[in-house]
């Protein structure tokens, strides 16, 4: 389950699956499965640019699409989510889609993963943020050590 925000999507498949949404668009008859799978291949990106790309098309096609494709683009928005490391709207993408399918296992694990990624980063970011102090608190110290000793 891990690698689902982790698996980077080839540049063939985003290539084949841009020119198809690109053709249509310029056209101006982008159909949702077109829309859905350039989306799809975006939020698969390791660009971040790409997956914000990818979460506005999917988005839309939440918005205006057909309600058949609704838990795909809730389940690939939490993804898109997660992978930008936007854990809170990842989560409550993931809570939306429980709400209507409570026993999904498939989903119910990625909700478990994105909190270990939270929990994980959060005492990253704890122990980042001790170890600035550490740093400031023996500058300070060793400023207040030469200052006397003069």
């Amino acid at each position: 389950m891990e690698d689902v925000l982790d698996e980077v999507v080839s540049s063939d498949d985003l290539k084949k699956y841009e020119r198809v949404y690109h053709d249509q668009l310029h056209k101006s008859q982008v159909t949702q499965k077109a829309q859905f799978e350039y989306a799809w291949c975006l939020v698969r990106s390791k660009y971040p640019a790409d997956i914000r790309k990818g979460i506005i098309l999917l988005e839309e096609l939440y918005q205006n699409g057909s309600a058949d494709g609704r838990r795909d683009y809730v389940y690939y928005l939490a993804i898109g989510n997660a992978r930008l490391k936007e854990y809170t709207k990842a989560l409550q993408y993931v809570r939306a889609f429980l709400q209507i399918e409570p026993g999904n296992q498939q989903v119910q694990n990625l909700e478990t993963l994105i909190k270990k990624r939270m929990e994980k980063e959060g005492l990253l970011g704890m122990a980042m943020a001790g170890g600035v102090v550490l740093a400031i608190g023996g500058l300070v110290g060793l400023g207040l050590a030469l200052s006397k000793s003069k």
